[in-house]
């Protein structure tokens, strides 16, 4: 009796192990691969991701913020991952440089990642 207790934990383990390691090493289903682009191509498509992202925005009924004419209480209102203090830190680089000309001068600032703005596109206007 003890050995097929142990034999069923044991086959359990394996099993487990080996579905753990399957789904870790398949892509998610509907993953595109990384595509590798020039810094012109990243800025076009930052650009269309933005266009797309404020259609879904605009179609969900929200709003989006120019991030040249917003106060940083509104920054961080609107931004996910943005606190008054990066939302602060926008209005001071937005005050000492000048108007943002597209959405990619925004990973200028101290603090935001290119991440950041893409996560943030739907919100964001110029």
């Amino acid at each position: 009796m003890k050995h097929g207790i142990k034999a069923l934990l044991i086959t359990l383990t394996v099993a487990c192990s080996a579905l753990s390691y399957s789904a870790l090493a398949a892509p998610a289903a509907g993953a595109k691969p990384p595509i590798t682009q020039s810094k012109s191509d990243a800025s076009s498509s930052l650009q269309a991701k933005a266009q797309d992202s404020a259609k879904t925005t605009e179609e969900e009924g929200g709003a989006r913020i120019s991030i040249n004419s917003a106060s940083a209480e509104d920054l961080a209102r609107v931004m996910n991952g943005v606190g008054l203090k990066k939302a602060q830190a926008i209005v001071s680089y937005r005050d000492e440089y000048g108007p943002f000309k597209t959405l990619e001068d925004l990973k200028q600032v101290p603090g935001m990642g290119g991440a950041l703005v893409e996560r943030n596109l739907a919100h964001l206007k110029l």
